[in-house]
């Protein structure tokens, strides 16, 4: 279950109990595990505040690839992979956590004969703590190696544009740019990945891809969860600040942006950029026309009683903090000029859903007799993010029978049906 041709890896979680680990981290490296991507030597290391035995911390972590996994465990493959991880309680504010760090490393190295290895250090962890961390880890010598040394920074990368860009000056200062990884965990999702095989690797889309044919696009991302376990970061947050400004704005670049001539990261991230900066600037005056928020209330969800957001623990009685945004975006360049892009995200919804909805204008009806307009639709592109993940392209089709009769029907790809992919 492991690939003996790949460097052995240390990897640290700092925020190793939160929940972005439970759901997301834990349950993504277990899958790299069961497909042979993880190195025949590698230590996955949780370090977080909550005072635990090694061996809760994996039971947690086991529950999580149970609920939240696309693979169970299947043959004592988990007890394979759980005795690979670690657990540390450190207070990743003091110094005494890196020298114990450095310790725990060299220790680790000797176990393997003296190898080295490759140390990643991931920080899912509130953005007040993330340039704490890496003057930590600059200080105590832990990235010296550029090399062998990377970190990731889980998103919200600062908690707004002026400290955003204050940590990006001050990981410059320490760090080579090829050791800083700045991660949308969206974007290893298979259907994020296959939008750019999609519009680029298919003739037949690039063509009508702009305004000409498309009447608008929707980029919906639904929860129906509530805030949970995370009012303290929510309420920093919010609903833009968690879903709009990273994960909605990265695909709605991926669906806008124009065709790269390589696919080399700092060229995409070029043309994902070009997209934002021609994305329609909304006077203050005016943002009441393009956007909308909202707080889910006390109520019923599934005939399940639910709290409302000011009555979750941790939450502000008086908490102006949206859990619902939507917004009508214009990116102002020839191939999208006046064609809008909504897009809405929300927790305590009807349904778990990403979704992307490319809005075809409707054909010419002059040929066709007026019963055939009463069931007439635009085509439509459906990228099915999660759950479904699939791809659907509604068309019209005659009703079988004397009469001209349309209806609608949809030609499906599902990535969990294909049998060449590793689902």
């Amino acid at each position: 279950m492991a690939n003996p041709n790949r460097q052995s890896t240390i990897l640290y979680i700092f925020g190793g109990s939160g929940d972005l680990t439970h759901r997301k981290l834990i349950p993504a490296l277990y899958n790299l595990y069961i497909d042979d991507y993880l190195p025949e030597r590698f230590k996955i290391i949780g370090v977080g505040r909550h005072n635990l035995t090694v061996e809760a911390y994996k039971e947690g972590l086991q529950r999580g690839v149970s609920d939240y996994s696309r693979r169970k465990d299947e043959k004592g493959i988990w007890d394979l992979f759980a005795k690979e991880i670690e657990y540390a309680q450190y207070d990743l504010t003091a110094n005494e956590a890196y020298s114990l760090i450095k310790e725990r490393i060299a220790a680790i190295k000797k176990e393997w004969n003296g190898e080295e290895a490759n140390v990643i250090f991931y920080m899912s962890v509130a953005p007040q703590l993330a340039p704490v961390i890496a003057q930590k880890l600059h200080d105590a010598g832990l990235a010296a190696d550029s090399k062998r040394s990377r970190m990731v920074f889980e998103k919200p990368f600062g908690h707004d544009l002026k400290s955003a860009a204050e940590l990006n000056q001050l990981l410059c200062r320490m760090f080579k740019e090829e050791q800083i990884y700045r991660i949308d965990h969206y974007l290893g999702k298979e259907t994020v990945q296959n939008i750019l095989a999609l519009r680029f690797a298919n003739v037949l889309f690039e063509p009508i891809w702009n305004n000409h044919y498309i009447d608008h696009v929707q980029i919906t991302a639904a929860e129906i969860i509530g805030v949970g376990s995370r009012a303290g970061y929510y309420e920093g947050s919010g609903a833009l600040r968690d879903m709009v400004q990273n994960h909605i704005l990265q695909l709605l670049c991926m669906i806008a942006m124009e065709p790269p001539i390589s696919f080399e990261a700092d060229e995409i991230r070029n043309k994902k950029v070009d997209v934002l900066n021609g994305i329609r600037r909304i006077k203050m005056d005016e943002v009441h026309l393009h956007a909308v928020r909202g707080q889910y209330g006390e109520g019923q969800l599934k005939e399940a009683p639910v709290k409302g957001y000011r009555q979750e623990e941790g939450v502000a009685p008086a908490s102006s903090v949206e859990t619902f945004a939507a917004a009508k975006f214009y990116v102002d360049n020839w191939r999208w000029k006046d064609v809008p892009f909504y897009v809405r995200t929300g927790k305590y919804l009807k349904e778990k859903e990403t979704l992307i909805t490319i809005q075809f204008k409707p054909a010419p009806r002059f040929s066709f007799p007026d019963e055939a307009a009463e069931t007439w639709r635009a085509n439509k592109l459906s990228i099915s993010i999660q759950p479904e993940m699939d791809i659907r392209l509604r068309f019209q089709s005659k009703v079988p029978g004397p009469n001209m009769h349309l209806q609608p029907v949809d030609m499906v790809f599902n990535h969990a049906a294909d049998q060449r992919m590793k689902i």
